[in-house]
């Protein structure tokens, strides 16, 4: 802190650093200039606030965490952020669920339920009436019909239900998406008919044989007259996850990523936010979804691009240079997981990780080597020998090999499987097999998945 001595008002300045000879705010003992001092009040307020905080995330974690969800509600980057968070911390988010979520993001146990407010397509007034129509028009909605019978579909319109469904709000009633999204074409027009004729009081004789059912036994609602569900079946989990960030704008059941990383462990791959603290000269592998890809060309006309990273764990920024652009370009448009190469840039003007890419292949595609020993084979060392050389001139120059390498030793339950280290690992599975096969070895070509 410093103690302020005199103060001179100079109008309307440009402000400088502490520090920076120049005439304006505020003139310090030692003759320097200072701009935008904290008074000890100020800095006792931010110093209590900063220890209050650290308290609440460190031991209420939960409910720390859906407080900075619930006021970030409006921010589709910051939610993002917050539910990377989250997984850190070991706290699941739940998806939004229309018999259970609340406007605002819900604490409930050791999970955090998906606030209504960070529904895209839904506003104040749709989420209002969705929650009343919950709460006073007979509780939780039994279906689809049920629901656009009860809310007002002038406020909740078609695109906030399609919204609704691909972002599985409705999963706990009906978990096929693509049968709600084509049931809506049939169930709206129906809902809003019988609405109107709620309104004008001109229910023909099956409604008001209905609603006597319904009198009579509150628990049980019947809904005979509702149009019957399309018989079709569900998209496929890539294309329900792609719907769902396509209308919520990240994926919130669960990660594309996710079914995969077990197959991927054996490609050794970084995880994304872990980033900072590899070697920069060091070629490593990650698995990731590309979610934005900017083109750009040189001041020598060559293509070069940005493409926007992403895995279960962080976002990051890959720069694709013109050296490398005409291996990776036909995969940058490629929505299934890809595998890339490449080196970590630090950028410390911008405090920013970078992926410099150097080459890049949909997992599906990722072949490995399989070599068969048999134990008497593993332990020679001669074979040992063979095998080492043979691998090692299959690696390329400097390492760069990306094709990994894997042997069983033995067979059946005595059965082990070894992955050799990246230094042994080939460009080229089909002239590696080859080589195997002349040398001796029993060797195959298996995909990854």
């Amino acid at each position: 802190m410093v103690k302020i001595i005199s103060r001179q008002s100079l109008g309307i300045q440009p402000v400088y650093d502490i520090g920076v000879e120049k005439d304006h705010n505020f003139l310090i003992s030692d003759g320097l200039i200072a701009s935008n001092c904290f008074n000890k009040s100020h800095s006792t307020a931010y110093a209590y606030v900063t220890y209050q905080t650290a308290y609440l995330k460190a031991n209420y974690p939960v409910e720390y965490m859906t407080a900075l969800l619930t006021a970030s509600s409006d921010s589709q980057e910051k939610i993002e952020k917050y539910r990377e968070n989250c997984q850190k911390l070991n706290i699941d988010v739940e998806p939004p669920d229309i018999n259970r979520s609340q406007k605002d993001f819900t604490p409930i146990k050791e999970k955090i339920l998906f606030g209504l407010s960070a529904v895209r397509n839904l506003g104040e007034n749709a989420i209002e009436n969705i929650l009343k129509a919950r709460q006073e028009a007979g509780g939780k909605f039994e279906s689809l019909a049920d629901f656009c019978s009860r809310v007002d579909l002038r406020i909740v319109n078609r695109r906030a239900l399609e919204t609704l469904i691909y972002c599985g709000a409705f999963d706990q009633i009906n978990d096929n998406r693509h049968q709600l999204i084509e049931y809506l074409d049939i169930v709206i027009p129906w809902a809003q008919k019988r609405n109107k004729e709620k309104e004008s009081g001109q229910l023909n004789i099956f409604d008001a044989l209905l609603e006597n059912i319904e009198n009579k036994n509150d628990n049980e609602v019947v809904f005979d007259q509702a149009p019957n569900l399309p018989s079709v079946a569900d998209y496929s989990l890539d294309e329900k996850l792609k719907l769902e960030k396509e209308h919520l704008g990240f994926y919130v059941s669960e990660h594309p990523l996710n079914h995969i990383l077990k197959k991927a462990h054996v490609l050794s791959p970084v995880n994304l936010n872990e980033l900072e603290t590899q070697n920069s000269r060091k070629l490593i592998s990650v698995v990731v979804m590309i979610n934005s890809v900017k083109k750009i060309t040189t001041r020598e006309g060559k293509p070069m691009a940005f493409v926007g990273l992403e895995d279960t764990t962080a976002q990051v920024e890959g720069i694709l240079f013109p050296s490398a652009y005409p291996r990776v370009q036909e995969v940058l448009s490629v929505e299934s997981p890809l595998i890339m190469w490449g080196k970590v840039q630090k950028n410390k003007d911008e405090d920013k990780i970078q992926l410099i890419i150097e080459d890049a292949e949909p997992v599906e595609k990722v072949k490995l080597v399989m070599i068969n020993l048999s134990i008497q084979e593993a332990m020679n060392v001669d074979r040992q020998t063979t095998l080492k050389a043979l691998l090692q001139n299959r690696n390329g120059e400097k390492n760069t090999g990306k094709i990994p390498v894997l042997a069983t030793i033995g067979k059946g339950k005595n059965r082990q499987i070894v992955r050799f280290g990246s230094h042994y690992w080939v460009q080229n599975e089909y002239s590696t097999i080859q080589d195997l096969t002349k040398a001796g070895f029993s060797a195959e070509a298996q995909p990854l998945s």
